[in-house]
């Protein structure tokens, strides 16, 4: 059974008197662990679709099954409970809270799950050594450079172990260099938690990252391919000689606490 189902699914917006159709009976399965990437132009739907299968939206019709629950039938209440347990957002203009540090910035999902304080600080900055910012756990945003905040953006999407994660345009403000790191940093990460990446972008180099390559044309799908991902399936390199796989080792430990 596919971890993501979306069958039918249709979102039409009303502006005065004319109907403008988003999304036009989207049928699409995702597997647990894959990495798909929505591309598309301005105005194709891959926003709105990722706001779909986020549960930000309802659709007009169709249903979203994510691991065996219809999101589209569930109330405000129940969506924000289940975003809570299952999804990490990574966003394009980083979202960080401006008046905490890394480590706080990180640790806030882990306090919407009830978690000590003293836990989540100790999950928090393993994950942080795990993303290479050891360094700059007490900064604020404002003193990190725009790869080093999403690299926090990343660190939080990631810290309470969600079953799927959505990147919106991720890369959008970063320059070359610090985008294929931050890519290969997600796709990384993903492989070793076996966690679902919905990744939208209007980039096609940034596509080059995905398993999967979805297009999206007009509100519907014009092409559904698998690819071979740019990045190769060994341990990622850190600046000191380890690697992401044994950097995480200790963090991964630690967030078994999750859920105590």
């Amino acid at each position: 059974m596919p971890f993501i189902e979306v069958k039918g699914l249709r979102k039409v917006y009303r502006l005065g008197s004319e109907k403008v159709v988003a999304l036009n009976k989207i049928d699409l399965e995702i597997e647990k662990g894959e990495i798909c990437c929505i591309l598309g132009t301005s105005g194709s739907g891959k926003s709105t679709f990722l706001n779909m299968l986020a549960g930000l939206e309802k659709p007009t019709k169709g249903s979203i099954l994510i691991g065996g629950r219809d999101i589209a039938k569930m109330s405000e209440k129940e969506l924000a409970k289940f975003r809570q347990e299952n999804t990490g957002f990574i966003f394009q203009s980083y979202n960080l809270l401006p008046s905490l540090t890394a480590a706080e910035n990180v640790s806030l999902p882990l306090m919407f799950k009830g978690i000590s304080k003293n836990k989540r600080e100790k999950i928090a900055k393993s994950m942080l050594k795990a993303v290479g910012l050891e360094n700059r756990m007490s900064h604020r945003p404002n003193q990190m450079s725009g790869g080093q905040q999403q690299r926090v953006g990343i660190a939080r999407a990631f810290v309470a172990k969600p079953n799927v994660v959505f990147a919106d345009e991720p890369t959008g403000n970063l320059d070359t260099k610090t985008t294929a790191e931050v890519m290969e940093l997600m796709v990384r990460m993903c492989r070793k938690y076996n966690q679902t990446l919905i990744l939208v972008t209007h980039d096609v180099d940034i596509a080059k990252y995905a398993d999967r390559i979805v297009h999206l044309i007009d509100g519907n799908i014009d092409s559904d391919k698998r690819n071979e991902s740019i990045v190769p399936k060994e341990p990622l390199e850190k600046e000191d000689g380890k690697t992401i796989n044994n950097a995480c080792e200790n963090e991964n430990m630690q967030a078994e606490e999750i859920g105590q």
